[in-house]
């Protein structure tokens, strides 16, 4: 196995099990290595240090073992068993109730630069590294047996996630069995999912806990659901006996696809949603103060690099501050950011300042994070980044 040496020092990251190599910490490697190859990498003393996938890129390497390893297919199979293993610990993996979930979630399964979600047999395979797209057959493989007559279908959908690579070209492609219209439940709420031509895997599975939290606080309430893409939040807002229901995003596809969903619910339910396919502040422009009980603001990342950290905290800032407008006396928003540039302590400051702008009084009454189905690794803390928090509007 081809070998990367570390300079002098730059081996503590991975003596505290951190997944990633930087570009800047090698020293030397061997001859040959190309994108994708498996390396084990060694401290300046030439002691072993880890095992993952090299790319030609600043994260050079990511590591999949902190142990000497011959990563066949037994290894990855064991991995896939312990990912499984752990769904079924959690209550997902023979759930009638909720059949869509997150099988393998990168660095926190110990697979970084994977991603498999669940979608009732129907999975989607994400790739987001060159080593482990390499060893795409073998995972079809691993699924098929692990789940048996389970599997309905397995989806390469990694155009969009995979490094660049000269001269490969990949597709999002089929790679087991058929699917047609995929339909799921979560929780006992149904949804269609766009496995296609839908965003991410299809559907945001890692907000499923703050949808159902969002269903407990909407009885008898008006809810507004922004930046609603196929209308999770409001279905859940819906089924948990919400008065009244708005639905806002620009993309006219997320529209029909919440409206469809909303139908899955029943005739009566229809009645009492209404969706606009608009930008948020326009939308926020005609609406008057203090219009909702209960709102819901997950918008897409506005800072995905640190380079751009300044103009998103801007942008969530002055988000907030609409929400907290259109807010009734005594409600409640529901807040969040996928931002991985935007900490925990970050997204905090930038609510609080918002709040402080509009002379709102809030109080925190819940830190919100992705969905049990998403672990995160504990000596891998940039894995959490979805966070979010339930705020109570005092006046």
């Amino acid at each position: 196995m081809k070998k990367v040496t570390l300079q002098r020092g730059k081996e503590k990251s991975l003596q505290r099990f951190h997944p990633w190599v930087f570009s800047g910490a090698i020293l030397r490697q061997d001859d040959g290595i190309a994108d994708g190859d498996v390396v084990e990498v060694y401290d300046a003393a030439g002691q072993y240090m880890a095992t993952g996938h090299y790319h030609n890129s600043s994260t050079c390497i990511k590591i999949f073992s902190f142990e000497k390893v011959n990563p066949d297919e037994n290894f990855w199979r064991k991995k896939f068993e312990n990912a499984a293993d752990l769904r079924k610990e959690i209550g997902l993996l023979n759930n009638p109730e909720t059949n869509v979930f997150r099988l393998i979630n990168g660095e926190g399964d110990f697979m970084p630069g994977l991603i498999v979600d669940w979608f009732d047999g129907n999975i989607v395979l994400q790739f987001h590294s060159y080593g482990m797209y390499r060893l795409r057959d073998t995972f079809v493989t691993i699924l098929k047996d692990i789940f048996g007559d389970r599997v309905r279908s397995i989806y390469d959908k990694s155009v969009a996630t995979l490094p660049e690579i000269r001269g490969f070209q990949p597709v999002d492609e089929l790679l087991y069995g058929s699917f047609d219209d995929v339909i799921v439940k979560e929780n006992g709420v149904p949804f269609h999912i766009d496995i296609i031509r839908g965003q991410k895997t299809g559907f945001f599975i890692d907000q499923r806990d703050s949808r159902n939290l969002v269903r407990s606080y909407s009885a008898n309430r008006k809810v507004l659901n922004l930046f609603c893409y196929t209308g999770g939040f409001s279905a859940y807002a819906l089924a948990g006996g919400a008065q009244h229901v708005d639905s806002v995003d620009i993309s006219k596809k997320a529209i029909d696809f919440t409206e469809m969903n909303i139908a899955e619910l029943g005739d009566s339910y229809l009645q009492r949603h209404c969706s606009f396919a608009e930008n948020v502040f326009d939308f926020f422009e005609h609406v008057p103060d203090e219009s909702y009980d209960v709102i819901v603001l997950d918008p897409p990342a506005f800072a995905k690099h640190h380079k751009v950290k300044e103009q998103g905290i801007k942008g969530y800032r002055n988000l907030n501050r609409k929400a907290m407008q259109k807010v009734r006396k005594g409600g409640f928003l529901f807040t969040f950011s996928c931002s991985q540039a935007i900490s925990k302590e970050d997204f905090q400051t930038i609510v609080f300042s918002a709040a402080a702008m509009e002379g709102k009084r809030v109080r925190v009454i819940k830190h919100l994070e992705a969905a049990t189905d998403h672990p995160v690794d504990i000596f891998h803390p940039e894995g959490s980044y979805l966070k979010g928090l339930l705020i109570h509007i005092e006046g």
